[in-house]
């Protein structure tokens, strides 16, 4: 039902069919995903150089757990966010545009809490070797708490609208809607010509 309602939201204030809904929807995915890739690979070649230093040697039980930990979730998120480019790929010209949406939203969602896992992970980690178990899984929580209020929590409330929100007129879709009342299509366009020879 509510999709529905969103489609009918897009067709009546942006004149936008469902194939340009798709498509729109598709551009902004893909915007979305060179956000996150640019820091998903440098993480993940961050964590397999580790292992060949000489420093991953001292690490305890553990911290090797860990480091294997955050090294999976980063493959995992890595492997999620590109997964809607191979499905477009795969896909291609098959007329699959909005299920294709769909499957990619999906993805992403699943590809940033594995991408949160990673960094929540990695900081326990560092903070593990660098300072201690305590003050790792203080930092760790803290880093938890502040990821789901700005990825989740504050994003869950703009999904409902405020009152102000229900206050705004409804948007002028054209030109002719908003000329005022017993002035005919052609006054206005007479008028128009007017003001563009005056200019």
């Amino acid at each position: 039902m509510a999709v529905h309602r969103d489609e009918a939201w897009n067709t009546r204030h942006r004149s936008e069919g469902p194939l340009n809904r798709a498509d729109r929807n598709f551009a902004e995915l893909l915007q979305e995903l060179r956000v996150v890739f640019t820091g998903v690979p440098i993480l993940f070649g961050f964590l397999l150089t580790l292992s060949f230093s000489e420093r991953f040697r001292s690490l305890d039980g553990f911290q090797h757990s860990l480091f294997v930990a955050t090294l999976g979730c980063a493959a995992l998120s890595a492997t999620l966010v590109v997964a809607p480019v191979a499905a477009h790929r795969v896909t291609f010209q098959r007329n699959r545009k909005r299920e294709l949406v769909r499957l990619g939203h999906r993805m992403v969602i699943a590809g940033l809490a594995a991408f949160a896992l990673t960094l929540c992970c990695g900081v326990m980690l560092v903070l593990d070797i660098a300072l201690g178990r305590v003050p790792a899984m203080i930092g760790a929580g803290v880093l938890v708490l502040v990821t789901i209020v700005l990825w989740v929590g504050i994003p869950m409330r703009l999904r409902h609208p405020s009152q102000a929100d229900a206050k705004l007129p409804e948007p002028v879709r054209n030109l002719s809607d908003a000329r005022p009342r017993g002035l005919s299509r052609r006054s206005g366009r007479e008028v128009a010509g007017k003001l563009g020879a005056e200019t």
